[in-house]
């Protein structure tokens, strides 16, 4: 049976792999191992700092904070949001248990508000509010945009998200177009702009597609795709057992 919690291997020491199995202590009692300085402060999580000491990419690391991560969003990076029609974004409630989501909409749904600002609408959907559930806990959110189509670059933009009513949100930003659908934005203030690099995003062709939305219809919506449907749940009180 393999180990709750399997040894890294690489080329660091072994005070950082021991490091990084202990118990955490607050970030604010200990020297980052990837800054030059006690006054040094670097992007990222003490975690990926300690492993990247242990792997052996500080340098590579170092420079990529250094000459590809910003904590405002440049005027390419805001070009790029405008004409993107999708998004991935990922969300973790108060206990670290995530969740991913797809949005999409027409280039541009998600709208910069500065350099420092972005946001995105939330349409009628299933109910569940799965994403903004956690944002109401925990209010960092991650939002990946990717060019399929025509450069093959992606950008990462992370920060702290908070959720505004429609009405509350035109108020303050009149310019926004007006959606029947949209009930809710989700605004994030960034504090984290990177690029994704090309490697291995594949080419797509968009094409045109008939689709129907604000309806319901399960069949038409394809709701039950994975036939999920009348299986039993724990949830029900029953106890499901292997075939």
């Amino acid at each position: 049976m393999p180990s709750a919690t399997p040894t890294p291997t690489g080329t660091a020491e072994a005070h950082l792999l021991d490091l990084e199995l202990a118990e955490h202590e607050p970030a604010t009692s200990v020297v980052d191992p990837l800054a030059d300085s006690e006054s040094e402060r670097l992007p990222g999580s003490r975690g990926e700092h300690l492993l990247q000491c242990a792997y052996g990419s500080r340098d590579r690391a170092k420079k990529f904070y250094n000459d590809q991560l910003l904590d405002h969003l440049n005027d390419a990076m805001i070009e790029f949001i405008g004409r993107m029609d999708m998004a991935f974004v990922a969300t973790a409630d108060a206990a670290g248990e995530c969740d991913s989501s797809f949005r999409a909409g027409p280039p541009g749904f998600i709208q910069v508000l500065d350099d420092r600002h972005v946001a995105y609408p939330e349409y009628r959907g299933n109910g569940v509010h799965a994403s903004l559930g956690n944002v109401s806990e925990n209010p960092h959110l991650a939002i990946l945009l990717v060019d399929f189509v025509r450069d093959l670059i992606g950008l990462h933009v992370n920060g702290l998200a908070r959720v505004v009513d429609d009405a509350a949100m035109r108020s303050e930003f009149p310019h926004l177009v007006a959606d029947r659908n949209v009930e809710r934005w989700v605004v994030v203030e960034v504090e984290e702009a990177y690029i994704h690099c090309r490697k291995h995003i594949p080419r797509l062709q968009p094409v045109e597609r008939t689709r129907d939305w604000g309806t319901d219809d399960v069949k038409r919506k394809a709701g039950d795709y994975f036939g999920a449907k009348g299986t039993p749940r724990p949830w029900h009180g029953v106890v499901q057992t292997s075939g």
